[in-house]
């Protein structure tokens, strides 16, 4: 009788961890973006996180991601959809949601970011205790940046500061808008995805955007003229951010939790910063091989130029957000040293 129960036992046990393991629960995390599934935002970036993280977990965590907006929504929407738990994880622009972010913008300043897409975002990872105010309602997984804005006209060769002169110029984000206007340009807002139609149909007459965006926008077809510094200096750049919604990642064993950060730190900050300046060559490359078309540097004689209306942004970013109580020139200060720390 005692065998009878022995072995009883060990099957209702034996049955009990069959039955866990079977309906053990799978998370499944959602990423929303705006990016096509062939840019490399989704290829290169996205899908390698995601399978790193699924493999880590053991498949305790099922990765989903949905480019294009296919969620729904607008690019600048994507924010508020992981504030607001509409996805679980976003990647977007700083400068889609103005105001929002108003200590991270200090890296998208011109003459604060150079050109180097990791180092700033390395700068980004270190200092992230001076800027961890602006991610009160979402977690930071990732923030890094664009190697930086290039100056892109559709006809107009362009040799001075006073060249830009009434010109109208697409703005990738708040300070940007304040450089083209320091130019004596005006500055026109919209998301990327409607940059090529503006461009075509010279509703604009140039924009700032990197090159990163020239394969998969075709851009070399639309525009004839590129212009960077001669040591490849940019005008500002734009700030790219995976957040995830608080409360679904409150949710998350510690367990699962750890995996995410763990592969959300500052090798995946390096990883990025590499990223975005291997993808700058191929739509350089572009630009210059298209018909009529030429990447320009400017010489450091008129670079200065440049960066004299482009110190004018800092300078009155750092009274505005004094204005807010947040210290401006500590932000500028430590972001340029930290950038010049890891720039090659």
């Amino acid at each position: 009788m005692q065998n009878i129960f022995t072995r009883g036992a060990l099957f209702l046990a034996g049955s009990m961890v069959l039955s866990s393991a079977l309906y053990a629960k799978t998370e499944t995390l959602i990423v929303h973006h705006f990016m096509s599934s062939k840019a490399p935002t989704h290829t290169k970036l996205l899908m390698p996180w995601a399978k790193k993280i699924e493999e880590a977990s053991k498949g305790k965590l099922k990765v989903e991601i949905f480019p294009t907006m296919t969620m729904g929504g607008k690019p600048n929407e994507l924010y508020k959809q992981a504030r607001d738990g509409v996805s679980d994880i976003v990647w977007t622009l700083a400068g889609y949601t103005p105001g929002v972010f108003p200590r991270t913008e200090v890296y998208e300043l011109p003459t604060v970011h150079k050109g180097d897409s990791l180092a700033t975002t390395i700068a980004i990872r270190e200092n992230m205790d001076l800027i961890e105010g602006d991610y009160k309602d979402v977690v930071p997984l990732l923030i890094h940046a664009a190697a930086g804005n290039a100056i892109h006209t559709v006809n107009k060769k362009i040799t001075s500061v006073k060249d830009l002169k009434g010109l109208k110029f697409r703005t990738p984000s708040r300070s940007g808008g304040w450089l083209i206007e320091e130019y004596g340009a005006e500055p026109v807002g919209m998301p990327l995805p409607a940059l090529p139609q503006a461009l075509s149909k010279n509703a604009i007459d140039g924009a700032l955007v990197p090159f990163e965006v020239f394969p998969p926008y075709k851009f070399h077809q639309l525009t004839h003229y590129s212009y960077e510094g001669v040591n490849k200096e940019r005008f500002g750049t734009s700030i790219f951010m995976m957040l995830m919604n608080k409360k679904r990642f409150n949710k998350l064993s510690p367990e699962l939790q750890k995996i995410i950060l763990d592969n959300s730190g500052m090798e995946l900050s390096k990883f990025a910063g590499q990223l975005w300046m291997d993808l700058e060559e191929p739509g350089k490359k572009m630009q210059n091989k298209s018909k009529d078309s030429e990447v320009v540097k400017f010489d450091k004689k008129t670079l200065d130029e440049f960066d004299k209306a482009g110190q004018k942004v800092v300078d009155k970013w750092i009274i505005e957000a004094k204005e807010k109580g947040i210290d401006g020139q500590k932000l500028v200060d430590t972001a340029r040293e930290t950038i010049s720390k890891y720039s090659k």
